[in-house]
């Protein structure tokens, strides 16, 4: 149970769902855990900020400029100035 000065029981559903945040702040809401919601809330909102951020990062690293690939006969052309023909021989 919850006093004034120890916070929620870690025996809690709250402490048993660490990934589900919504199910926690629910929990605490209900028990009138009211510095446990607004720290929970204050959580919630960083790691929200965290995943866009990251989200954003991933999105800025995927653009790519396409340089093209050179080919093997623009290359002769530039290197000797003749065209070349490679099924010729």
């Amino acid at each position: 149970m919850l006093t004034s000065s120890t916070g929620p029981d870690p025996t809690s559903s709250a402490g048993r769902h660490p990934r589900q945040p919504d199910r926690r702040i629910t929990e605490a809401q209900r028990e009138g855990w009211r510095g446990e919601v607004e720290g929970l809330q204050i959580g919630l909102a960083g790691a929200e900020e965290k995943l866009a951020q990251l989200d954003n990062l991933i999105a800025r690293r995927s653009t790519t400029a396409s340089l093209g690939m050179p080919t093997i006969a623009g290359t002769a052309i530039r290197t000797t100035g003749t065209p070349t023909d490679p099924h010729q021989h």
